[in-house]
This record gives C-alpha cells, structure tokens and sequence, in this order.
C-alpha cells in the first residue's frame, strides 16, 4: 500500500464511499450503469497506467493495485468491467504499429473504453478462434467464450490463434457488426452485472491497420503466465470489505486476526508481483494466490456469520461479497491455477 495517498488512490476511494458502495446491492441485481463508468472516467481511473504523454497518469504498479483493491471492495462488477481497459492501454503502449496513435490517447484518457477478448487463448492447443489472413487483413472464426463489458465498451481487443500458431491481436468496435454477433448476456451467479456475453466470430475481417501485436503462442504463454499466477488485488478488497463488515458487527477480534494474516500475504504477493524477472519463482506465487482465497474466503463467511439470517437477503452485502469471492476462484483461471488451488484444498 502507498504511504501517502496518490491522487487517483484518493479520487477511487471518493468514488468507492460515495457511489459505488452505496450503490453496489442495485447494480449487482440490475447491471453496471453506464454512468458508473462515467464516473469511473471522470475520476481518471481509465488512465491510471498510461503514458503521461498520450493524457494518462502513468502511475505506479503498486498505485494500480491500489485503485483495483478500492474498486472492487466497493463494487465488484464495475471494478470487473473496468479492469477489462486496463491490459489493452498497456499493450498499445508498448506497440510500434500505427494502431497505437489512433487509440491510446483516446484510451488512456478515457474517450474511449476497452474490453478484452483473448482470454481463450490459454486453452492451447485448444483453439477457441482461428485467425487466418486474408485480402490484406484478418478473418477470424470461432467462439469467444466470454466478453465483459458488452454494452459498455466501444472497442474489444480481439485474439486469435494461426495454423502455424501464431496469435493475432487486433481492435475492432465493440458493437454487433458482419461476422460478429453477441449472445444474450449470460446470467451467472455471480457478477451478472458486468455484463458478459459470448461472441459468435463467423467471417468477421479486420484489416492488418487494426493489428497491435503478432507473437508466438509459446512466448505469449510466457508472458501471460504471471497474470494468472500473482494474487489478483481484487481478492485483497473483497476480503477487506468483508472485514469491514466484522468490524461493524462488532466483531472486531475476529476482524484483526483475519487482517493481520491477510496484511502478510497482501506484503509478500505484492513483493513477487515486483519481481524483476515475472515468470520466476512461479509456485511460491501460486502458493500466496491460494493463500490469499482461503483468507478471502475467511473473511466473507466471517461476515455471513457475524450477519445471521439477515445475511441472506439479496440486498445484504455479506451475501453479495461471498458470490463476488466465489467469482474470483474462477477469473482468469487457467490450469495451472486450478491444480495448484486444489492441491491446496486437498491438504487443508
């Protein structure tokens, strides 16, 4: 955690206790509003990694988990929808391709909101969406199983793999268009509210201008890999929700114990998320990702505890922390993840 607040830290945790907590239990049952992201946009938030050049805030990794940490303790489904933005900025800003100076400045200063559709890529040698080239771009074919932020975004930053397995990064408007329909949004048990559909990819061409990055799905793997192996921020600021929750129940006793442990994790996942080298000591990673669910965990039946029976209404934020840590479990896993979280369940 950053010593003094920075300003886009401060800014989130106004939105956060003004809006987004208040608001979370109407949002979780109707939807993310597409003032919520305007709110998010006013606050800079959308920027919150960018280069300071092209209208971001170019702040700190440590910054960034921060604001993530704020966010989805106060309401998990915008934070979701948000977070989508995030990897497509970053990945621009590293591109030499002319796509860069079309959309990073509308990005990072948040004119413009991107969702992510490449997360079928880590079911190699599955290939969910194929990528062909054709007529001076791109043809690509398939299903996209899952698309947050439908409705919300403008743009999607959409992947697909090659015969020769080769993937293909590249924009397009995040709007039902020739080659690309939407499914109805998925109704899930949680995190509805984000807004998540699948995309049926039958002939949809790009042209090569849209493309921001062509790689090797080996060295995307490899790169990839420490996304899914660091302890997402988003499972620190649901389980401090809930022992913010404790501590108004009067529970403070429990509360501190769950806090100090979670504290230790938090500190030592933060340190390895800085590691020089990213894909090094993988499973001490994974062994603090496992850690940082059970305390999550903890935490969120703590609060169901601590509430009772009124803990089960629908408007009852105890409730609705579990299903959000419940989600977390599952986002972004791979099998990796998977295996190494089950060992970990085997041996409790």
């Amino acid at each position: 955690m950053t010593a003094v607040p920075h300003p886009l830290v401060s800014a989130a945790r106004t939105l956060a206790h003004d809006l987004l907590a208040p608001q979370a239990a109407r949002v979780d049952q109707e939807g993310v509003p597409p003032s919520h992201i305007e709110a998010i946009r006013g606050a800079g938030l959308l920027g919150v990694g960018a280069p300071r050049e092209y209208g971001g805030a170019d702040a700190s990794d440590a910054v960034a988990r921060e604001v993530s940490e704020i966010l989805a303790g106060a309401c998990c489904s915008t934070w979701f929808v948000q977070t989508q933005h995030h990897t497509p900025v970053k990945l621009l800003a590293r591109a030499e391709l002319p796509v860069r100076e079309r959309l990073l400045r509308p990005l990072a200063t948040g004119e413009l909101m991107a969702g992510i559709a490449f997360a079928h890529v880590r079911a190699f040698p599955r290939v969910p969406v194929r990528a062909r080239a054709d007529r001076g771009g791109w043809r690509f074919d398939g299903t996209v199983p899952w698309y947050t932020g439908w409705g919300l975004n403008d743009v999607m930053l959409l992947a697909g793999v090659t015969e020769a397995d080769e993937v293909v990064f590249a924009f397009t408007e995040a709007q039902e268009q020739p080659g690309l329909r939407p499914s109805p949004p998925m109704r899930l048990a949680a995190l509805s509210a984000a807004r998540t559909v699948s995309l049926e990819l039958d002939g949809l061409w790009l042209p090569d201008e849209s493309v921001v990055l062509r790689t090797p799905q080996d060295k995307f793997a490899l790169v990839d890999r420490p996304r899914n192996t660091n302890a997402s921020p988003a499972v620190f600021g649901v389980a401090e929700a809930a022992l913010s929750l404790l501590d108004g129940a009067g529970e403070a006793r429990t509360a501190r114990a769950l806090r100090d442990r979670l504290g230790e994790v938090r500190r030592q996942a933060y340190a390895l998320a800085a590691h020089p080298v990213p894909h090094e000591r993988v499973e001490e990673r994974l062994a603090l990702k496992t850690r940082a669910y059970d305390l999550m965990r903890a935490a969120t039946t703590a609060a169901i505890v601590a509430g009772g029976g009124r803990a089960m209404s629908l408007d009852g934020t105890a409730q609705r922390l579990a299903r959000e840590g419940m989600f977390l479990l599952v986002q972004g896993q791979t099998s990796e993840v998977r295996d190494a979280h089950l060992a970990a369940l085997a041996r409790l």
